[in-house]
């Protein structure tokens, strides 16, 4: 008789163990806590880089939507807490965070934020929360700045192509331009296409807003994929526009159109058509899925 009382559904026992794993607000403390002195110098100088440095500024965005992303998309899933993959998760995060402490490599160190953040989303709720999450997830990994090494190998090649792009404009204006590698020679002038106008701000921030609104809009990896490839040719053409734009106006208006406010809002407005010309293809994907969905 003892035996057959003792009995129950694994399914059930199951569901009962896991929904004492946590330990309750006392365990959510402790967690954050101990996240919070784990974490504390990476996420620092993460929000420096945000506020002080050009190139990461966009992370100032991002970081907000990805948090109101989790949560407008915190229902719909079973919590189903995954502790021993989450604590596994966790463990190479921590080693990660050693290991990128030790080497003083910042994006490493950052980048284990944000794994230990995931392992704890599939201890608490699981995996299927944290795959749902995979928009949140994404954001925040390009919020994260790249390393200098690669900023650097990527803005040079950027620089030129901008600069050779501006320059063939131009000469079809019929302006007199001598090129030579990143610096545009024009009578009585001389156009410096600096790292900062490479169109490395734009094209970093044209790929977040096309995770954005692939993961919003549209429902198809392939699509996703190609909206986010058509993303970096939208970037590169208007980023020599934009050269063209300023040496034309150097030329025939007046050579202090070349820095300054009015070159600064010359960025903004054309990166706001690079906006809506990529709102656009997210649209035309839109239809695109719409024709060659399946029926239900």
């Amino acid at each position: 008789m003892s035996v057959g009382a003792s009995v129950a559904t694994p399914a059930g026992v199951e569901r009962m163990t896991v929904g004492r794993i946590g330990g309750g607000p006392a365990a959510l403390i402790a967690t954050g806590v101990l996240f919070a002195l784990l974490f504390f110098q990476p996420f620092v100088s993460l929000l420096q880089d945000w506020w002080s440095n050009p190139e990461a500024g966009h992370g100032l965005l991002l970081a907000p939507v990805a948090v109101w992303l989790a949560w407008r998309g915190r229902g719909g899933i079973e919590i189903a807490p995954a502790p021993r993959l989450g604590l596994l998760i966790i463990a190479g995060a921590v080693l990660l965070r050693y290991a990128s402490g030790l080497a003083a490599e910042q994006f490493t160190m950052r980048g284990s934020m944000l794994l230990a953040l995931a392992g704890l989303v599939v201890y608490y709720a699981g995996l299927r929360r944290a795959l749902a999450w995979w928009l949140p997830f994404a954001i925040l990994a390009l919020s994260v700045p790249l390393p200098e090494v690669i900023l650097n190998s990527v803005a040079m090649p950027l620089q030129l192509k901008a600069s050779a792009m501006g320059a063939a404009l131009l000469e079809t204006r019929h302006v007199p331009v001598a090129l030579h590698g990143n610096v545009i020679y024009l009578p009585g002038h001389r156009l410096f296409v600096t790292e900062a106008c490479s169109g490395l701000r734009s094209l970093t921030a044209l790929l977040s807003l096309g995770v954005l609104a692939g993961g919003l809009w549209l429902r198809t990896p392939l699509a996703r994929i190609g909206l986010l490839a058509l993303a970096i040719p939208v970037a590169v053409l208007l980023n020599g526009i934009r050269v063209f734009l300023t040496g034309f106006l150097v030329y025939y208006v007046s050579p202090a159109l070349g820095d300054g406010f009015m070159h600064m809002t010359e960025g903004w407005l054309l990166f706001v058509v690079a906006f809506a010309i990529l709102g656009g293809i997210a649209w035309a994907l839109t239809l695109v899925e719409k024709r060659w969905a399946r029926p239900s």
